[in-house]
């Protein structure tokens, strides 16, 4: 009894590199029809994107693109290279530089992510957050459409507890009339109305 024990507690699911989901993304093994991303080694299925989620995002992206021109891209559902285990596909994705800076690889950083969240709430708060404040990432805002507000998350540090032992120690709710400051932009402001389906 004790030697099974032994055997089957070095069993360990296996984590995938981001260089090995990408060859499997250009073999073929993964089609452009599935809808998954890589989060700390493994691969995950996303959910179909319902009508307001869809609007969302192209709310937002509109958004951002009218503030972030000069010097920056806004990426909608394309790779983030988060370490050597992750690569997600935030909704939208704010860089620094152009889009043939990222022709070779995809960006390692984002001054802004955002994620809109309906069905994937929960996740977007406890795993996404936690992924990108341990990258670094200076702020990740989540445009809630179950309450109708968008989250703004700041200041990414070590939080004991959290799924990647890093999270946003500050976080402001922005509701409905209510605009908020876009980051690295001095003075610029997104309203929550222009966000929101």
């Amino acid at each position: 009894m004790q030697a099974e024990t032994a055997a089957t507690s070095t069993v360990q699911p296996r984590r995938w590199t981001r260089e090995e989901y990408e060859r499997l993304g250009e073999t073929g093994v993964l089609g452009p029809e599935e809808r998954v991303e890589l989060i700390d080694g493994e691969i995950i299925e996303v959910p179909p994107q319902l009508s307001r989620h869809a609007t969302g995002v192209c709310l937002i992206s509109d958004a951002l693109r009218a503030l972030f021109r000069t010097g920056f891209t806004v990426r909608t559902q394309l790779p983030l290279g988060l370490g050597d285990y992750s690569e997600p596909e935030p909704d939208v994705a704010v860089v620094r530089g152009t889009p043939r800076d990222f022709t070779e690889a995809h960006p390692t950083t984002a001054v802004l992510v955002v994620e809109v969240s309906d069905t994937t709430l929960s996740y977007d708060r406890d795993t996404k957050g936690s992924l990108y404040a341990a990258a670094g990432i200076p702020e990740y805002w989540i445009l809630n459409l179950v309450d109708r507000q968008l989250e703004v998350y700041h200041d990414p540090g070590a939080l004991p507890g959290a799924r990647f032992g890093s999270g946003y120690r500050t976080r402001v709710i922005a509701l409905p009339g209510d605009a908020v400051d876009a980051p690295a932009l001095t003075g610029a402001r997104v309203a929550v109305d222009d966000l929101l389906p």
